[in-house]
């Protein structure tokens, strides 16, 4: 039996994935007949029967146990370098005898533990340093001398002027590799003229690494071992020619743990011979990744519930000094509602951001709740 015959039998055996799936027969089932699964229908999946709505094992079989913003429940498995993201370290240079400064967050989501297992696959040494703090993170620079970086590359920078300000030496650092956010053409040539060589990698808590980007400079990002990767056309399964930009959908074909077809809501492209990527370039959905978190429809929502008064809500996302920043719209026939509100968007998404009210019925009737104004 072929190992993506063997992933659909095992996914046959969770309920999700069984009533996902509908009646198909493992031994000749082809990938394209599979219904594809989108990350955006997971938190009301989840709601419904939680905690993983049926498409993994009962929680008491992970290591650990996350609940990531939207809300989606994820859990790691028990074994090295659980989400596959080794590749992308050993491709900015991190090995054995690397310490590696680790700025991904450590609480409730995955982002730290995922860069965290696999720098220690690979030999090197991490300090859990987590994202903020930039202060104590100074003073750990100082005294361990980390020869590498991981984290968004937004605050790799903020790091760096930090350390500059302060008079602290931040020349140990000399590879990186970085996501969660834009990695624009303007930063990666700030961070190579501080002698950086940086590796972006593309992937998600669901499905590990999807792709990364080469110490040659090729163009792209590799496709990531292990996975099988398409380009689709956004809202079906059907798969697109090189070149065409749609809709990423990837299979991760483990009987452990098997996903079948799983749309994360990124668009991306092949380029010539199928091996790479163009990268990420945008969203299919609405959803929006700011400062390395997921920021969904589902909770600007949740904010209009929180206070009814107001009318339209809209989310505008803007990249200011390589750094992303939120604003949220409210239309409101109150004046003073903007400490109170801002509140509840950092509570709601984790995530701090400016607050804006307008006149009601000032606010696009087009069905946008959050528009992405950085650039891809």
């Amino acid at each position: 039996m072929t190992q993506l015959a063997e992933s659909l039998r095992a996914a046959l055996a969770l309920p999700g994935w069984r009533a996902h799936l509908g009646a198909v027969d493992p031994a000749a089932a082809q990938l394209r007949d599979l219904p594809v699964l989108r990350k955006s229908g997971l938190p009301a999946m989840q709601k419904a029967a939680p905690p993983f709505a049926g498409f993994a094992t009962a929680p008491a079989g992970f290591a650990r146990l996350f609940a990531s913003p939207g809300p989606i429940f994820e859990g790691m498995p028990d074994r090295p370098d659980p989400w596959r993201f080794a590749p992308a370290l050993a491709e900015a240079g991190i090995g054995a005898g690397t310490i590696v400064l680790n700025c991904l967050a450590y609480h409730l989501t995955p982002g730290g533990f995922i860069f965290d297992s696999a720098a220690r696959s690979l030999g090197a040494a991490v300090i859990p340093g987590g994202p903020g703090n930039t202060e104590a993170l100074l003073h750990v620079l100082e005294a361990y001398r980390p020869g590498a970086y991981t984290g968004t590359p937004d605050f790799l920078k903020i790091l760096l002027e930090a350390a500059d300000r302060a008079g602290i030496d931040a020349s140990c650092i000399t590879c990186a590799v970085v996501s969660g956010a834009a990695f624009p053409p303007s930063l990666r040539e700030w961070v190579a003229g501080r002698g950086i060589k940086a590796i972006e990698a593309y992937g998600t808590a669901e499905l590990g690494l999807i792709a990364h980007g080469t110490a040659d400079g090729a163009p792209g990002m590799a496709v990531a071992p292990g996975i099988v990767l398409e380009i689709v056309r956004p809202g079906t399964g059907e798969p697109l020619p090189e070149g065409e930009v749609g809709e990423v959908v990837v299979t991760v074909p483990d009987p452990a743990h098997p996903i079948l077809r799983f749309s994360p809501g990124d668009m991306s492209a092949f380029l010539p011979g199928g091996a790479r990527i163009k990268g990420w370039m945008g969203r299919a959905d609405q959803t929006a990744k700011v400062k390395g978190m997921f920021v969904r429809p589902e909770q600007i929502a949740e904010i209009g519930r929180l206070h009814p008064a107001l009318g339209r809500l809209r989310l505008v996302v803007t990249r200011q000094a390589e750094v992303d920043e939120m604003r949220l719209l409210a239309e409101s026939a109150e004046s003073g509602l903007e400490a109170a509100l801002a509140e509840t968007l950092r509570a709601v998404t984790k995530l701090r951001g400016a607050v804006e009210l307008r006149a009601p019925g000032s606010l696009p009737a087009d069905g946008r709740v959050i528009v992405d104004e950085r650039p891809v």
